[in-house]
């Protein structure tokens, strides 16, 4: 898949004001309401974009800094995100909504002039600006996700569900070196029926007997770890292809837990 930055940009802008837009309009008491994250209110994913985009202009503007920030926050536990979260509670509704309105605003200026293949640090390894910028449009997707959730509305059709996807195929082998287990040799074929005017998108060799099939924002739902395989439309054939859809991670960190099927299928 080739790059156009400028467009991934574009739709890091297009995902981020439309949840800013929402955010805007729900009453102050919504920002207390469950999400499906445990133990996370709307409010903590908000925080939780906005600290993270601070975390991502450092590692763009000052790498040092950056580095020393991460091993500090990385030495509390696995369970830092949780305790960012549970830091930024005494907020206010509206002081949550500037600061990752002006935080996000700040770091797409800064995306804007930079050179896309340049790498700098995050808390897995090293990315480009590009990847960087990737990773952060896919946040805004996926807690963007588990807020709509939340309010039971549905999540508008993102034009960057394409680079979302690119991304979550291209984290095979980091979902399972995460997981301790040995990267599999086998490759996979992936086909995502996106909207009439995108067609079918499609990774790894045509005749491999590993594949994932189906719609693409189901794919994206898993690989974000949104919802469970179980609960999608995806076709997944093959042991690589159902072991790497079991544990599927595009963002950084400790290993996910995933979400439980509604289902209850095994």
């Amino acid at each position: 898949m080739a790059l156009d930055y400028p467009a991934l940009l574009r739709d890091l802008k297009y995902e981020t004001d439309l949840l800013v837009d929402y955010l805007s309009c729900s009453a102050e008491l919504a920002w207390d309401a469950k999400t499906p994250a445990d133990g996370w209110a709307i409010r903590d994913q908000v925080s939780h974009l906005a600290y993270f985009d601070d975390c991502a202009h450092l590692a763009l503007t000052d790498a040092g800094r950056f580095r020393v920030e991460a091993d500090r926050l990385m030495a509390l536990g696995p369970d830092f995100p949780d305790r960012v979260a549970e830091a930024h509670r005494h907020m206010s509704p509206r002081e949550l909504l500037n600061w990752f309105d002006e935080s996000r605003s700040r770091l797409l200026t800064a995306f804007d002039t930079e050179d896309p293949r340049r790498r700098l640090p995050w808390f897995g390894p090293d990315m480009s600006a590009a990847s960087s910028a990737t990773a952060r449009l896919m946040e805004t997707w996926a807690h963007g996700q588990d807020i709509y959730d939340a309010l039971g509305v549905e999540h508008p059709l993102s034009p960057g569900l394409r680079n979302i996807a690119h991304l979550g195929v291209s984290t095979f082998a980091f979902a399972h070196r995460l997981n301790n287990l040995e990267v599999p040799t086998e490759p996979v074929r992936v086909e995502l029926d996106a909207s009439e005017s995108d067609g079918v998108w499609t990774w790894g060799p045509a005749d491999a007997e590993n594949r994932v099939t189906g719609p693409a924002e189901d794919f994206v739902l898993v690989v974000t770890q949104r919802r469970h395989p179980d609960d999608t439309k995806l076709n997944i054939i093959g042991t690589v292809a159902r072991v790497w859809m079991s544990i599927a991670q595009a963002f950084a960190g400790a290993p996910g837990t995933g979400r439980p099927s509604r289902t209850g299928a095994c």
